[in-house]
């Protein structure tokens, strides 16, 4: 039997003395053992227009389509249940990243590939993501896309009235884009469509030390 301890125990516990983990006869590995798959976090961060959402759905038809076991967390969708009580203020965008990273490691706990697609723009925020994660089971992906290209896609018109000053704190206007320092994997969505940088991507996936 394995004695698998919570990675969350390596933190520091804010939650009462008395709450104690709870050993589990079944392991997160021989969750994924059975789905035939390596449990895996793709993390996805880039700007608002980036191409980050469409590169995420695509991606896990791809890998749906191939018989792998998915979820995707997207951004928007999020805020609609999980996350529908936050704003847009830098606390705030930190505990939903928070909030995504302990259910994306719930749910690779449960043996599947999570792709997550949030702007996710503080690198201290990402940082902490990662370290839910054992070594190679968390794949950071920049959508290295301009910001000047993105003011110019702005496909929900977001930029438009953040530049009137409609929308506050908005990332790459009012509010920092921290671009990541060592993304595993980095993606120019800017000279090439969606579908191609997705291929890409998957291909990465596949046959670099990251394989799934």
């Amino acid at each position: 039997m394995t004695d698998n301890k919570s990675p969350y125990q390596k933190r520091e516990n804010s939650a009462a003395a008395e709450v104690v983990w709870h050993k589990q006869l079944v392991s997160p590995a021989r969750r994924a053992e059975i789905k035939n798959q390596k449990a895996a976090c793709i993390w996805i961060t880039g700007l608002s227009g980036s191409g980050k959402s469409t590169i995420a759905n695509l991606l896990e038809h791809k890998l749906n389509a191939d018989g792998y076991h998915t979820m995707l967390l997207d951004g928007d969708n999020v805020r609609h249940g999980l996350c529908k009580d936050l704003k847009m203020s830098d606390d705030d965008r930190t505990e939903n990243i928070r909030r995504v990273a302990e259910v994306a490691k719930l749910m690779t706990d449960a043996g599947l590939i999570v792709i997550t697609a949030f702007i996710s723009p503080f690198r201290d925020d990402r940082k902490i993501a990662r370290e839910l994660f054992e070594s190679g089971r968390f794949v950071e992906v920049f959508v290295n896309t301009p910001l000047e290209v993105c003011k110019e896609r702005d496909p929900k018109g977001l930029y438009k009235k953040a530049i009137a000053g409609e929308i506050k704190d908005f990332t790459g206007i009012s509010s920092p884009y921290e671009k990541p320092d060592n993304p595993e994997i980095t993606l120019d969505c800017a000279s090439k469509p969606a579908k191609e940088t997705t291929e890409i991507l998957y291909k990465l996936l596949k046959c670099t030390h990251i394989a799934l």
